[in-house]
């Protein structure tokens, strides 16, 4: 009986390890490639629990997430106008044959991303080449990134990958030709802000002299209207006091005698040398 038992269980623990040996899973994050002696059998995309031969078959996984290839120094390319500028980008991918991807770079990663690397590289030199600076800096900036990807892609295609996007995070001038920008800059600007002072100056100049012009037309003018005021003042004044002289001529005589009078002796230091039969004392003379 314990001979059976120990038989059984040897069978059960055989069968289990020749379970486990050929039994497999597959994440839905991956891909399954089954070999046997080496040569490629089966490829597995859909994830879930999948058999293998034990001994004579074994199972090699590959990511099939979207992975991203991020270049860790800017890269250094000359735009049609032969200026350098430094570029920073960044690929997405991912696997999508599994087999041809094993068959081109043996399932390497390295190897993938240092294809895909040279050949962005190189799309991205032809296509700087073709531009000036302003239009990889901004004018055709969405446009080189669509033809990238393009072209990339169709590269990748041959092993087996997928370029989903390439982007451009940053395009700059070397230090040493951003200085002599930033200085052209500055002259243009100093420039243009001299140009806009004197204009400026001028513009106030002209201000001023028609305020000046103006003030002068309308003193002028006040001056004009006060003499006219002035003018008619005067003479109806006159016209007033001739009236009066012809209603009383005596009356306005004495008036103005008085007025005369009133005139000489203001000051006690007033000193008036005149013949005493003169008619400046005439009222004086018929005082009663």
């Amino acid at each position: 009986m314990n001979g059976k038992l120990q038989v059984l269980g040897a069978t059960v623990g055989l069968l289990l390890i020749v379970a486990s040996m050929s039994l497999f899973t597959v994440d839905q994050r991956q891909f399954a490639m089954i070999f046997q002696l080496g040569e490629v059998k089966q490829v597995i995309t859909k994830p879930g629990l999948n058999f293998k031969w034990p001994m004579i078959q074994n199972v090699r996984f590959f990511d099939n997430r979207v992975q991203t290839l991020d270049s860790q120094e800017p890269e250094r390319f000359i735009t049609s106008e032969k200026k350098n500028v430094l570029v920073d980008s960044f690929v997405k991918w991912r696997i999508v044959d599994p087999k041809l991807y094993y068959v081109s770079v043996g399932g390497d990663e390295s190897r993938a991303r240092t294809r895909l690397s040279q050949t962005v590289n190189d799309s991205l030199r032809g296509e700087f080449g073709k531009r000036t600076v302003h239009d990889v800096v901004s004018g055709e900036r969405d446009k080189i990134m669509e033809d990238m990807r393009g072209k990339a892609d169709a590269d990748a295609r041959k092993i087996g990958v997928q370029i989903l996007d390439v982007r451009l995070k940053r395009v700059e001038l070397p230090q040493e030709v951003s200085d002599a920008v930033y200085r052209r800059m500055e002259a243009e600007r100093k420039r243009v802000a001299n140009e806009l002072r004197s204009e400026g100056a001028a513009e106030a100049e002209k201000i001023r002299a028609d305020a000046d012009r103006q003030r002068e037309v309308i003193i002028a003018d006040a001056y004009r209207d006060a003499q006219k005021v002035k003018g008619e003042g005067d003479a109806k004044a006159a016209s007033i006091y001739g009236q009066a002289f012809n209603q009383n001529p005596e009356f306005y005589a004495f008036y103005r005698s008085l007025e005369a009078y009133r005139a000489t002796f203001n000051s006690k230091n007033d000193v008036l040398v005149v013949e005493p039969n003169s008619d400046f004392f005439k009222y004086l003379k018929n005082a009663k």
